[in-house]
C-alpha cells in the first residue's frame, strides 16, 4: 500500500549525529540471523549485557518478543515472514536514529529480506552477524522442541525443515556457536564495534 499523499516527513530537532555526541558512541544494527536454536537470543542479549555495563546505551529486539506484539498478527508464511523483517528493519531503523545500538535477534531465513533492512541504513550501520550452528546441533539443543514438531508436521514453513534458510554471502561477523564460548563470541563482537569505531 502506497503512502498517502497527505503525510510529510518531519525532521527531529536534535540529529543523529548530536545524540552520537552525547552518548560518547555511534548508533548500529547488530542483525544476528541463524537457525532457531543456533543461539541467536542468547548472544544479542549478551552483547546487551556487556555493552550496557560499559555505559553504553542499547536494546534488544528478540523474533519471538516482537511477534507477541507488534507483529502477533503475521504467520510464518513466506509473505508474511518478509512484512516480519521489514516492520522489524524499520523498527530497528528508529532505535539507531536515536542513538542506541539495538541487537535484533530473527531468524530472517532470506538473503533478500536482510537486503532489503540494509538498505535501510548509512553505511556501516548495519552489522550482520551470522550466527552459524549445524542443523543437527541446533536439533540436538531443541530449547523450544520445535524442530520436535516441525519433523512431526505440526509445524508448516519451519526453516531448516520444510523451509530454507539462505546462509549470509559476506557478513560482517561470523558466530560459530557450536565451538565457542559465549564470553569468546561477545569478546568477538565488541572488538568488531571498537575496531569500527562504533564503540
Amino acid at each position: 500500500m502506497k503512502n498517502s499523499q497527505n503525510i510529510t516527513w518531519h525532521h527531529t530537532s536534535v540529529s543523529k549525529k548530536e545524540r552520537h555526541v552525547r552518548n560518547e558512541h555511534k548508533s548500529c544494527v547488530l542483525w544476528f540471523t541463524g537457525l532457531s536454536g543456533s543461539g541467536k537470543s542468547t548472544l544479542a542479549n549478551s552483547v546487551d549485557y556487556a555493552l550496557f555495563q560499559e555505559g553504553y546505551r542499547s536494546y534488544v529486539l528478540d523474533g519471538d518478543n516482537i511477534r507477541h506484539g507488534l507483529n502477533r498478527d503475521l504467520s510464518f508464511r513466506p509473505a508474511d515472514r518478509k512484512e516480519n523483517i521489514r516492520r522489524i528493519g524499520e523498527v530497528a531503523k528508529l532505535f539507531v536514529d536515536s542513538g542506541l545500538i539495538v541487537s535484533s535477534a530473527f531468524i530472517s531465513p532470506f538473503r533478500e529480506d536482510r537486503e532489503l533492512v540494509r538498505q535501510m541504513f548509512e553505511d556501516g550501520e548495519f552489522v550482520e552477524v551470522f550466527v552459524e550452528c549445524p542443523i543437527q546441533v541446533c536439533e540436538n539443543r531443541d530449547p523450544k522442541g520445535l524442530y520436535k514438531k516441525a519433523r512431526k508436521g505440526e509445524i508448516p514453513d519451519f526453516t531448516g525443515i520444510s523451509s530454507p534458510y539462505e546462509t549470509p554471502i559476506l557478513p560482517e561477523v561470523v558466530i560459530e556457536t557450536d565451538i565457542m564460548t559465549i564470553a569468546q563470541s561477545v569478546e568477538i563482537i565488541i572488538k568488531y564495534l571498537k575496531d569500527k569505531k562504533i564503540l
